[in-house]
């Protein structure tokens, strides 16, 4: 029994001497864990708001969106994404603030001194921009600095290779590539943008517009041309497919880049084809002889204009008075506002305000550029508005506006909806005249510019048919109008007879020249700039000369 015992006793000390010496070691190691992680608690508590911004500054601080590129019909770059060095400092890393924003300041005159020295001077933060978006040579003078605590990030960046040419029509995005006006608003709003935390390029399909880059320049070429020749200080012009309702080309004068905010702003800057809107003068009488045709007269139904027409304290007269009866096709061959005057009459209010709305001239236009501006109306309609809307005041509209209508006119009489992305196929619209109508517009039209005393003389380009009407409108200031300051219009189509597009050219308060003879009325100086416009831009389009 006695060894039995020490056996026991043996064995329990062997055994219960290992185990106490593995519970100390845990109880060590468990002190140290403990130590350790209370030092760490301690360091987090007293740098807690460094630790989460180091964290960001580890990759783009600010959400960005990624953008397909916009090309015209032919896929040629009209904007596209690019990754830019974005610069950024730590001020904890700023040894001389001081130093620094002095340094940084000469080398961006832009940036406000005072304000880029007390955030590099605030050590309590460890994040601030500096500049975003620098050109790759920009960045490379900041390298040379040599400014510890200076860092660049890539972000995206949006660059628009053909500068101001259609700078109106692309809108701008703002400092995240986010779309907020034009067709770069309008790929937002289709969701064609994404949302990246990095410099990542989008993988989507190019948005492709109705634009065409060759016909955008040469319009832009033409427009600049006949500013300096009438010394105009504006000028618009758009050339539409009259079946599909595509534009084109649409520029305004002067442009404005995309890339530069302050001319986005710039109220002298303002798209004039979509944004203006404008009483546009004689072409209006366009609608007042498709709205007489549609009610059964002919292009020789007699007017009368004997006569200077009266409405209450206004009178109505022609700028070169024949003094006798006209043909409706002499009403507008020699542009005769008594004319129209009377062909509204006749037609009375109410059919031609509905006539104005089937055309679309009586509400907003929206497009993918932009939801345009209401349409400056009468609040009502009596005889002195039947009679100044025949031929195109008291009403101001959007130069878009107008030419969409003008398209349903001469197109087999259908609207269209203007669009500024490629359609895939042509849409089918409401009739709005008959084909009749239609043809017998085309018909005056085309006399205006082949007759001799038809004020659309000067547009006509041997071999492609154009017609077209002039409009020269006194430009309107609160309480009445200037004097000698108008917009010469020309709409124009082309080939009449069959036509596939129409063109409109503006110019704002053009002088006169010698070469006008002193006048500033359309059909010295808008008509012959449609001339020149449609004879570059017709082998362009594809549309033959016809010439016999």
């Amino acid at each position: 029994m006695a060894t039995t015992r020490l056996t026991e006793a043996d064995e329990t000390g062997r055994v219960g001497a290992p185990r106490a010496r593995s519970r100390l070691l845990a109880a060590s190691v468990l002190l140290l864990f403990a130590a350790v992680s209370g030092q760490l608690v301690w360091l987090a508590s007293q740098s807690e708001g460094h630790s989460s911004i180091r964290v960001a500054v580890m990759s783009s601080p600010a959400t960005t969106f990624a953008r397909p590129d916009i090309v015209d019909r032919n896929g040629r770059l009209l904007a596209a994404d690019v990754q830019l060095p974005s610069l950024y400092a730590d001020p904890v890393l700023i040894q001389d603030a001081d130093e620094a924003a002095e340094r940084l300041s000469r080398l961006f005159p832009s940036l406000d001194a005072r304000e880029l020295r007390r955030n590099l001077a605030d050590k309590t933060r460890r994040f601030v921009w500096i500049r975003r978006g620098l050109s790759p040579s920009a960045a490379q003078r900041v390298h040379n600095l040599g400014i510890p605590g200076l860092q660049f990030v890539d972000e995206i960046r949006r660059t628009y290779p053909a500068g101001r040419l259609g700078g109106h029509l692309l809108g701008r995005v703002d400092i995240d590539n986010r779309g907020t006006s034009g067709i770069e608003r309008y790929i937002d709003d289709i969701g064609a943008s994404e949302a990246v935390h990095s410099a990542r390029l989008s993988a989507r399909a190019p948005v492709r517009l109705s634009l065409d880059l060759s016909v955008m320049h040469a319009l832009d070429e033409e427009l600049e041309a006949a500013m300096a020749r009438y010394d105009a200080p504006g000028a618009a012009g758009i050339v539409m497919d009259v079946h599909s309702g595509e534009v084109v080309a649409a520029v305004s004068r002067p442009g404005a880049d995309p890339a530069i905010a302050e001319e986005g702003s710039d109220p002298a800057r303002l798209d004039k084809t979509t944004a203006g809107t404008y009483e546009l003068g004689s072409i209006m009488k366009l609608m007042t002889v498709a709205l007489a045709l549609e009610t059964g007269k002919t292009l020789d139904s007699m007017v009368d204009t004997t006569d200077p027409l009266k409405a209450g304290r206004f009178t109505i007269e022609d700028l070169h008075p024949l003094g006798r009866p006209m043909s409706i096709s002499e009403v507008f061959i020699h542009s005769s506002n008594v004319g129209a005057g009377q062909l509204a009459l006749s037609a009375g209010a109410q059919a031609q305000e509905s006539f104005f709305k089937k055309l679309g001239l009586w509400s907003g236009l929206k497009t993918e550029v932009s939801s345009g501006p209401e349409p400056l109306k009468p609040a009502q309609i009596g005889r002195i508005e039947q009679i100044t809307l025949a031929f195109g005041h008291g009403l101001a509209v959007t130069p878009l506006q107008f030419t969409s209508a003008a398209a349903a006119l001469v197109n087999g009489g259908t609207i269209v909806k203007p669009t500024f992305v490629v359609r895939d196929r042509a849409p089918t619209g409401d009739r709005v005249v008959s084909e009749r109508t239609s043809r017998l517009l085309r018909e005056v039209m085309r006399r205006n510019v082949t007759d001799a005393s038809g004020t659309g003389r000067r547009a006509d380009v041997p071999g492609f048919e154009v017609g077209g009407k002039t409009g020269t409108a006194e430009m309107a200031v609160a309480g009445g109008y200037r004097k000698k300051a108008v917009i010469a219009s020309f709409l124009g189509a082309f080939p009449i007879s069959d036509p596939r597009y129409v063109t409109l050219v503006m110019l704002f308060e053009p002088k006169g020249q010698d070469l006008t003879g002193g006048e500033i009325t359309a059909g010295r100086n808008a008509a012959p700039t449609t001339a020149r416009l449609i004879e570059r831009i017709a082998p362009l389009l594809n549309v033959p000369a016809n010439i016999l």
